[in-house]
């Protein structure tokens, strides 16, 4: 009895070890997956820059879908969504309400399993990319997904920019400490010795011209704006109609006219064969979003339209600037159908969205931080300076 029980036991353990090798090895056995590329390269990748002195291009991103012996997948249908890095709540960005929301999410047919795009990136830090890929074809392959990860680092400049603010305001708070550090001698009357009045008057002075520059900086950019927008709005319009008919097709650029920061709006283009009324899936859609202010190119992207002759995306336009979305209409090349490029255009309006008040404190609390470091300096130099005056002068006497 005691052998069966043996036996027994030494089966089993057999049976568990052998299925655990299985799962093992399929677990390691090749993949499909898909691969990132980017241009420029990952290690020259920057963050959008508003008062940039030269114009920044949006960067394209190549996304390529690989069987599990590493070559491209035929037939593929690719849907990413592009998701901006999580909010940081100690180092807020130039954009903090863009933090954690969806920049981009488009899905396209790949007949050689590539997708590509450009696309400005607002902010420092870690992109998520969620892609997912199906087959066009039933039971060509099995659908998966992947999470793929793009770090952008922050501009160098703005770490010396930095470094420069913070060097001069300790040099203030020294140069304030030492002031009030020194000797003083308090007049009968007074509530302050009138070094210290001095400079606090000073500061008082500066404090409103600093908040009168800021308020009429803001209200003439604010007016800046407004003059731009219904300027280039006009312009965009006259020249580029959301929808057309020509050469016997019909197309329209539907979707949100208007936009919030943080969130992302719905856009389609849609193309239509006048003859016949059915959809027109033998053209190509060259996709461009740009600001109307700067003109800067915020995303491309060249799109064929799906049965129904329609292709739809979310994109969210970050900087609160009015933008537009046109399209060139062209043949799919080797098409039966013929005809000249032509475009449509739709204007959007982007409403701006300030920042949060936590943020802004948080970046005036280390301003008044690094200050305070530069005043206890200063105090604390000038109280180490005075008792060897005195023993100075008692050595003299």
């Amino acid at each position: 009895m005691a052998k069966i029980k043996l036996v027994s036991l030494l089966s089993l353990l057999g049976l568990l070890g052998a299925l655990s090798y299985g799962a093992v090895g399929r677990s390691q056995l090749p993949q499909p997956s898909v691969k990132l590329a980017t241009e420029p390269s990952t290690s020259q990748l920057l963050p959008f820059e508003a008062d940039a002195a030269q114009p920044q291009n949006p960067v394209q991103m190549t996304l390529q879908a690989l069987d599990a012996t590493g070559k491209p997948l035929q037939n593929a249908n690719i849907h990413v969504k592009l998701l901006t890095p999580p909010t940081n709540p100690w180092l807020p960005t130039d954009f903090p309400i863009v933090e954690g929301t969806k920049l981009l999410d488009l899905a396209a047919i790949a007949a050689n399993g590539q997708l590509q795009f450009q696309q400005m990136l607002p902010i420092r830090g870690d992109y998520q990319l969620q892609v997912e890929v199906t087959p066009t074809v039933a039971n060509a392959f099995a659908p998966f997904q992947q999470t793929l990860t793009l770090s952008v680092p922050e501009n160098s400049i703005k770490y010396r920019n930095f470094a420069i603010l913070a060097v001069i305001l300790v040099a203030v708070g020294f140069g304030g400490g030492w002031v009030i550090g020194g000797k003083q001698e308090l007049q009968p009357g007074e509530i302050a010795p009138q070094r210290v009045r001095l400079l606090l008057s000073g500061a008082i002075v500066v404090a409103i011209a600093a908040l009168l520059v800021v308020n009429i900086s803001a209200e003439l950019s604010h007016s800046h704006e407004h003059s731009h927008e219904h300027e280039h709005g006009d312009k965009a319009i006259a020249a580029l109609p959301s929808s057309t008919n020509t050469q016997g097709l019909e197309v329209k650029l539907l979707g949100h006219h208007h936009a919030t920061v943080g969130e992302p709006a719905e856009l389609v283009v849609q193309a239509i064969d006048v003859k016949t009324g059915q959809p027109a899936t033998d053209v190509v859609f060259d996709i461009k979003a740009k600001s109307l202010e700067a003109g800067w190119v915020a995303f491309t992207h060249q799109a064929t339209p799906n049965n129904q002759g329609e292709f739809a995306w979310q994109q969210q336009f970050f900087d609160g600037a009015p933008h537009q979305v046109e399209v060139e209409v062209t043949p799919k090349p080797g098409a039966a159908r013929q005809f000249s490029s032509f475009k449509v255009a739709q204007e959007i309006e982007v409403e701006a969205v300030e920042p949060p008040l936590r943020s802004r404190l948080l970046s005036l609390g280390y301003f008044v931080s690094i200050l305070l470091v530069g005043l206890g300096l200063g105090l604390w130099v000038q109280q180490r300076r005075q008792p060897r005056s005195l023993l100075d002068s008692k050595a003299l006497n």
